[in-house]
């Protein structure tokens, strides 16, 4: 028998109100980190963040209001929509380059979007229809099934994957090796296939160690210049901070100068100097380091896991493989970004320029992750509840 709910009813409103937290820091923040440093005044950016976590509403609300089954119909052309967008970036006029790196669509001088942003979305449904495909029916538990099934997941996601990393972008590119890698743990491989995979992945960055090491040139074909920068930065902030290692050197000092409480909103002495430029965007967590110190920290991180569990829980509740998938993907997209964005700012992972998820300023990037919110709502609010058994 089945209980009826209306879809008012089946809103996650704990996963709203913790989305509604992010916000509230995130203005803080920028706020915070944007005060005094530019030629405008001190609401400037935060009025654009309120617009663009309006906007991010509507669309939120648009994922949300289509049932998600339609999506199975849909991956094939956004897929498609995405390695377009893609190709427009890297191979015509309309694609736009920006300190070294053409990641932009730019129509004019006023509007410019990214399109890698929204692709992330587009591989996630993409592969959640494919994996779905690949587990309506049992397949064979044996080296070979799991081998096909890595190299579905590989031809889908790989593509798109190359595109962004030639831009360069190895940040956007590494979130959606976290889908694939979220996709391959769903499909139910067998732990010697995911142990292969993992020395694969150690394998390869050993052979980029041994090229770095005796053949320099033919990595450096690999590896551009900045992106080695960066990665000696992260090795050594303190003896690159001159060049790449300016902006960690920094952010660390900044975020350990907060100790147990923090300085105080708008106190913090890296925050308000302007030694670190564009805080308000990569780097927004060293503001809420040095001015909330740990217990901010610490406060931050647990919305985000409190966040990461109520889409846990969303996932196990959906009786539709489907959707359950799609919420998979997204716990691997927001997961990744985490702690990325986090790691590289105190020095645990190499710089890449993702942003904080709901934190950051920023427009493509926010927009992207409340449709991904959308997406989850959208699964949840379509769950069927049954008082004996679950749907056959």
């Amino acid at each position: 028998m089945q209980e009826r709910k209306t879809s008012f009813q089946q809103l996650d409103f704990t996963l709203l109100f913790l989305l509604f937290v992010l916000m509230c820091i995130s203005l803080l923040a920028i706020y915070s980190g944007t005060t005094g440093q530019y030629n405008v005044d001190d609401m400037f950016f935060v009025r654009r963040q309120i617009i663009w976590f309006g906007i991010g509403a509507i669309l939120l609300l648009a994922a949300m209001s289509v049932d998600y089954e339609m999506f199975k119909t849909l991956s094939i052309p956004l897929y498609i929509v995405g390695m377009v967008l893609l190709f427009i970036v890297e191979f015509t006029p309309l694609g736009v380059e920006i300190n070294g790196a053409k990641r932009w669509i730019g129509i004019g001088d006023s509007f410019r979007f990214q399109p890698s942003e929204f692709v992330k979305i587009f591989v996630l449904i993409s592969l959640a229809h494919l994996l779905y495909n690949i587990t309506k029916t049992p397949r064979e538990k044996s080296f070979k099934s799991d081998v096909e099934v890595v190299l579905k997941i590989l031809a889908v996601g790989g593509p798109p994957f190359a595109f962004i990393l030639i831009q360069p972008d190895l940040g956007t590119a590494l979130v959606i090796a976290a889908v694939m890698f979220s996709t391959i743990l769903m499909s139910g491989v067998t732990y010697r296939m995911i142990g292969l995979l993992g020395s694969l992945a150690v394998s390869v960055i050993a052979f980029l160690v041994w090229l770095h090491n005796n053949y320099f040139e033919l990595f450096n074909q690999i590896i551009k210049d900045h992106q080695l920068r960066r990665i000696y930065a992260w090795l050594d902030p303190e003896g690159n901070i001159a060049g790449e290692g300016y902006h960690l050197y920094h952010a660390i000092q900044g975020i350990g100068s907060g100790q147990l409480y923090g300085s105080g909103l708008g106190q913090g002495a890296k925050s308000q100097s302007g030694v670190i430029p564009e805080l308000h965007t990569d780097f927004i967590f060293t503001v809420i380091g040095e001015e909330f110190g740990f217990v901010g920290a610490t406060v931050l991180i647990i919305v985000y896991f409190l966040l990461l569990y109520r889409m846990v829980i969303i996932a196990f509740n959906c009786n539709n493989t489907f959707g359950t998938y799609l919420v998979a993907g997204t716990i691997g997209l927001f997961m990744f970004q985490i702690f990325q964005n986090i790691g590289m700012t105190i020095g645990l992972m190499p710089i890449t320029g993702l942003a904080l998820p709901f934190i950051s300023y920023g427009g493509s990037a926010l927009l992207t992750n409340m449709i991904a919110i959308g997406i989850v709502l959208n699964v949840n609010i379509r769950t069927k509840h049954y008082m004996f058994g679950e749907e056959d």
